[in-house]
């Protein structure tokens, strides 16, 4: 019997994927991409029997892989809390889904194992811009201001490495990235001995300071969208940048859009923290959109579809 793990190549993914590992060590399958990579089911190939775990990818987007793997006789637990639309029944899948928005798949998988490994959950959470939600179960599971601080960095880092329009505008594959975490139960023992962590550190460090400079196309009280040119660093640091918008300014909805190398834009949006709502009703308007209700996004906006886009943008989320 074989066991494959289909994970988002983001921190939520990483850290789910991570916990459960450290649950259930031996032989496994490793099955990832880019943050945006999420079709993933249909590159796994399964027997009859054989077990899948698919964590932080939307059931809605993967629909006919997980019908197809069902139908060949595999085993599937699937943890996620994007837009899911209607859950299959089968006696062959369990399903760990909230679509809520205050969690996401890392501290679904924490409450599958009772709190194990919660630390690596808190860090996925801060990287999943759960700002709020980590802050209070680092404060609950009795972390000093420092600890959570570095949670909250180890979050950010793993996740900025997840974005990228190919693996070769990452730092690190998210399989390879995962190597480099698996042998460290406790985060901050990564933190302190890996040099993967200092390479994220830089990287993250660099980019979002060319991000920084960068003036709004279009803005008002309640929105604010911005254009990030054709490079590497831009489509490394467009979802952490977008998180970093959110964060600054709550009340207002964000969208960090990005030339992908398609000759397309990749957009990234995140509604305001005041009110955490409509970025999947908004992305899910266009063909290649998708995510959760908080943060969401459009893998493939073609050009001419730029200024239509922020117009609806614009509209969707002005008070």
């Amino acid at each position: 019997m074989n066991h494959y793990y289909v994970f988002n190549g983001d921190a939520d993914g990483l850290c789910a994927l991570h916990q459960l590992r450290l649950a259930e060590p031996g032989n496994a399958h490793l099955v990832t991409g880019v943050k945006r990579d999420i079709r993933l089911l249909d590159r796994v190939g399964v027997n009859t029997g054989d077990r899948v775990t698919v964590l932080d990818i939307s059931l809605d987007s993967n629909r006919s892989g997980l019908m197809r793997l069902l139908e060949t006789g595999a085993i599937v637990d699937y943890f996620d809390h994007h837009h899911a639309g209607e859950i299959p029944l089968h006696h062959n899948l369990t399903t760990y889904i909230d679509l809520s928005s205050d969690i996401c798949t890392s501290l679904l998988v924490d409450q599958h194992l009772k709190g194990q490994f919660h630390a690596w959950a808190i860090a996925a959470a801060f990287g999943d811009n759960l700002i709020q939600k980590a802050q209070q179960l680092a404060n609950s599971f009795g972390l000093t201001q420092t600890e959570t601080e570095q949670l909250a960095c180890l979050g950010e880092y793993l996740n900025y490495n997840g974005y990228g329009d190919a693996v070769s505008d990452l730092h690190f594959h998210p399989a390879e990235l995962y190597e480099e975490i698996k042998s460290f139960a406790n985060p901050f023992d990564f933190i302190a001995k890996s040099a993967a962590f200092i390479k994220l550190a830089t990287g993250y460090k660099d980019d979002m300071g060319r991000a920084d400079s960068l003036q709004p196309l279009a803005s008002d009280n309640d929105c604010a969208a911005y254009l990030l040119p054709d490079a590497s660093w831009a489509r490394r640091v467009s979802g952490i940048f977008a998180n970093k918008l959110a964060n600054d300014n709550p009340r207002r909805a964000h969208a960090v859009i990005t030339l992908n190398r398609r000759g397309n834009y990749t957009v990234s949006v995140r509604a305001s923290l005041t009110n955490p709502q409509g970025a999947d009703v908004l992305c899910l308007q266009f063909e290649t959109g998708g995510g959760r209700k908080a943060a969401a996004g459009i893998n493939d906006l073609p050009t001419d579809a730029i200024n239509y886009f922020v117009t609806t943008f614009m509209q969707h989320f002005r008070n």
